[in-house]
């Protein structure tokens, strides 16, 4: 295990960098970019190995998946985010272990959190998810959808809506995957002025291992990554 501890603390290094090079090669500050460990595909004992690395911030795709490892006293110290769906009978269990939803998409799963939220008093931080690949297969609400929801905003008081996600679409290679990215980031900029007064949609979840680096340049200010982070480690 020792082998492999070493070797997740030096793919982890390796990315930071790499997201350095991408940050600097359109004049941002690396700091800007939230980097968020996703451990799915992985144990406690190399989830663990990656947060005594230095990453704090780690996510989940299933919720059942999130609750096991929150209850884990080795990763006590962990910042859980959900990056995969939510269904609405799922909520109540998980909102006390995670510090950010990434996959809201529908304004009943918004209203749901909200409500479960207030009864729970523990104010909860999300990210409204759109589906700018058009592809059928994933979640997330349209640009019309997100624009309806967008007024909704001003009832929450246990919910704080804090920006967008998306994923790029899984044909066409990096461009087509960087071209994603940035009509997120141009959607974010456009209905910004249509958000009730107090939201303020800061941050765009994009990026995952194959494509992070594009999802950077087109202003990802957090980062999605899996497989990356546990190359070489026998699972």
């Amino acid at each position: 295990m020792a082998q492999a501890i070493q070797r997740i603390a030096d793919n982890l290094a390796r990315v930071r960098e790499r997201i350095a090079v991408a940050a600097n090669s359109v004049n941002r500050d690396p700091s800007e970019i939230q980097l968020i460990g996703v451990s799915k595909y992985v144990g406690v004992e190399e989830t663990a190995a990656l947060l005594q690395s230095g990453c704090l911030d780690l996510g989940e795709s299933r919720p059942q998946q999130l609750w096991e490892k929150a209850e884990s006293a080795e990763l006590a110290s962990a910042k859980w985010h959900l990056i995969g769906h939510l269904q609405r009978n799922k909520v109540r269990r998980t909102l006390p272990v995670v510090h950010m939803i990434h996959s809201v998409d529908s304004l009943r799963l918004l209203e749901a959190i909200e409500q479960c939220a207030s009864e729970l008093q523990r104010p909860t931080q999300v990210l409204l998810e759109v589906n700018c690949s058009g592809d059928r297969a994933k979640h997330g609400m349209t640009s019309d959808a997100l624009r309806r929801l967008l007024p909704s905003l001003a009832d929450l008081n246990h919910v704080s809506a804090c920006g967008l996600m998306t994923m790029a679409s899984l044909k066409g290679g990096p461009d087509v995957a960087e071209q994603n990215f940035a009509d997120l980031r141009k959607l974010r900029d456009t209905v910004q002025s249509e958000c009730p007064s107090g939201i303020q949609l800061r941050e765009l979840s994009m990026g995952m291992s194959q494509d992070f680096e594009a999802a950077i340049r087109a202003g990802s200010t957090m980062v999605r990554l899996g497989s990356i982070l546990f190359e070489g480690v026998q699972i």
